[in-house]
């Protein structure tokens, strides 16, 4: 839209409070607020920055919601970018990405880690038991093996606990107190599922008590291995809680509080939000959003409303907050109190939050002081990583470049050919989309990296992969090969950008030209991280097709498992060993005379 078609627009908008939203070829580019919806929408006409004129630019349409007071703008904005995730806002991430931890609704409930809880969250009468979300997979990992060995509460499904004649292999292990056959009593394993869940609620003690005892045993018995590991377990414990031990502070009859902390690089955000309920910190997490011109001194991360509505304008921290403040409580309980690391600066937000009875304070020294601290640390922790996707999408003028699918390909001599196709996100490896394909057997690595992305094309473009398409596919070689995937690519009709980078200079290739980035650039880090995990993962997958195939080896006497490996590192393939003679057999360490001759008559 130019300046007069957002003017003519808006001449015909109500002075009324409510919600606007710029689209463009049915899809929501912004959703804004307004005390006064003309003259708010009219105000775009002159966009005062580079992205928000952008935006006016590709937009097609301008439709409107009027509401009946500013508070209800202000909750249906929040709705609305929850719902459309529109690229000109500031959008909170999805907590759901995270994983819980999560007790099930069942006379003998399980223990499972899940990032989709099966109901109602912690606090409900029925339904599981919920806690999370944990922003460590690993971490939480090893304290639920560590409870299910200490209080043996059980992870199998439902259809296997049922009718069991005898204990599964968990007990056997001590990981299980095998309910199912009532080798404890129903009342004496809920009373342990009651253990599991204090621990969860804060009570560290409840896991790191036996475990310390039984480290401290190991080590009187000289099992220093064993302590050793119970050492280590025993801190990722009481790292689990970290320093939850600190007491928060209540004012009045203040039961609930939140403390948040935001950390923003580039136009990446994070919120840390530790939860303390009556007095001790409960829980923690983090959340991401997407924060467009919010790192510059008084950038425009949304257009603001008109000077006579008194709102500040600033952006930064201010911004992000009252976004976040907005677009994470709109779907849940209010705290008591909000303590956070500055003022938020939006005056329709603190008027919510007045109406709703919320403590609003920023403190400056104390014990609330250093849980806004602690909470800064906890953003600043995630949003490092972030920053490299935008260094790189900044570096190869993309939209963004946070979901990277990497490719490569393995033979031995054009046998047992295989690709792989590695995700990452935000950078760090989601190895839940990672796959595999077998390809057709040949010695050309042009026409195998082609197969391989004509594969993984044609499953997107016919809704066959359950993935999202990536922002950015890397592929592991150089020109040749990214000429080859760009082929595939148009022949399929999947539109993702596609890069290379060539081992020997590590120069990234792209269709247009190629780049030298300096050997310490972090976005160059991250497509090496993405290339060597493609590479490993094709490499692995090959090696174990070639072992599946040379099993002919394992029956030739004198030949053992490193034998064989090297013969098929030499030849690549069972074939090409038949086909060898007496002295290329010898020509391999560990083959001699005898052994060659054996190999000979045998295959």
């Amino acid at each position: 839209m130019n300046a007069d078609g957002v003017r003519d627009r808006a001449r015909s908008l109500p002075r009324e409070p409510g919600v606007y939203q710029f689209r463009a070829d049915g899809t929501t580019l912004y959703v804004g607020k307004a005390v006064d919806l003309r003259s708010r929408v009219g105000s775009y006409a002159d966009p005062r920055s580079a992205r928000i004129r952008r935006m006016v630019d590709r937009a097609d349409g301008i439709e409107i919601a009027i509401t009946d007071t500013e508070t209800q703008a202000l909750l249906l904005e929040a709705n609305l970018i929850k719902r459309h995730q529109p690229r000109y806002n500031v959008r909170l991430k999805d907590d759901k990405s995270y994983p819980m931890v999560q007790l099930t609704d069942h006379p003998a409930p399980r223990i499972e880690i899940t990032r989709d809880p099966d109901g109602e969250t912690q606090g409900a009468t029925s339904g599981p038991t919920v806690f999370g979300p944990y922003t460590n997979k690993r971490q939480v990992e090893t304290v639920v093996k560590a409870l299910r060995e200490t209080y043996g509460v059980r992870g199998c499904s439902d259809h296997k606990y049922a009718n069991r004649d005898r204990p599964c292999l968990d007990h056997e292990m001590g990981l299980c107190t095998a309910p199912c056959t009532r080798e404890i009593e129903l009342e004496d394993y809920v009373a342990d599922v009651t253990a599991v869940e204090r621990f969860f609620e804060g009570e560290a003690g409840i896991l790191t008590d036996p475990l310390r005892r039984e480290m401290e045993a190991a080590a009187q018995d000289q099992q220093f291995e064993r302590a050793a590991n119970l050492r280590d377990r025993l801190e990722t414990v009481e790292a689990f809680h970290g320093e939850g031990g600190e007491a928060v502070q209540s004012v009045g009859d203040e039961r609930a509080v939140d403390v948040l902390g935001v950390a923003i690089e580039g136009e990446d955000a994070t919120v840390a939000r530790l939860r303390a309920e009556d007095g001790k910190l409960v829980d923690r997490e983090r959340h991401t959003l997407d924060a467009p011109g919010a790192a510059a001194a008084g950038a425009e991360v949304e257009v603001e409303e008109e000077e006579a509505t008194g709102r500040d304008k600033r952006g930064g921290v201010p911004a992000v907050l009252a976004a976040f403040i907005v677009q994470y409580y709109a779907e849940r309980d209010l705290p008591d109190a909000l303590l956070l690391p500055e003022r938020h600066g939006d005056e329709e937000v603190a008027a919510w939050l007045d109406a709703e009875t919320v403590s609003v304070r920023v403190p400056g020294a104390g014990r609330e002081a250093k849980l806004v601290d602690l909470a800064l640390k906890n953003a600043r922790r995630n949003v490092g990583r972030r920053d490299e996707c935008g260094m790189l999408a900044d570096a190869l003028e993309l939209d963004a470049a946070r979901r990277i699918e990497g490719f490569d390909v393995s033979h031995a001599q054009g046998s047992s050919a295989v690709g792989s196709n590695v995700t990452f996100v935000d950078g760090s490896a989601e190895k839940a989309d990672y796959r595999r394909k077998k390809l057709r057997d040949q010695n050309d690595d042009y026409d195998n990296m082609h197969a391989l992305l004509a594969w993984r094309a044609r499953r997107a473009v016919e809704g066959r992969d359950d993935r999202p398409d990536p922002d950015l596919l890397l592929i592991d070689g150089g020109e040749g090969q990214l000429e080859a995937a760009r082929d595939a690519l148009a022949e399929v009709g999947w539109d993702v950008p596609a890069v290379a980078l060539a081992k020997a200079e590590e120069t990234v290739i792209t269709p247009d030209r190629q780049f030298s980035w300096p050997a310490d650039a972090p976005h160059l880090h991250l497509l090496q991280r993405v290339r060597d995990e493609s590479h490993r993962f094709a490499v692995q997958y090959h090696q174990t097709l070639r072992d599946d195939v040379s099993t002919v080896l394992d029956d030739v006497p004198g030949i053992g498992p490193e034998t064989r490996k090297r013969l098929l590192g030499r030849f690549g393939s069972v074939e090409n060993v038949r086909e060898a003679s007496v002295a290329d057999l010898q020509s391999v360490s560990g083959v001699g005379e005898k052994t060659a001759q054996t190999v000979k008559e045998r295959l």
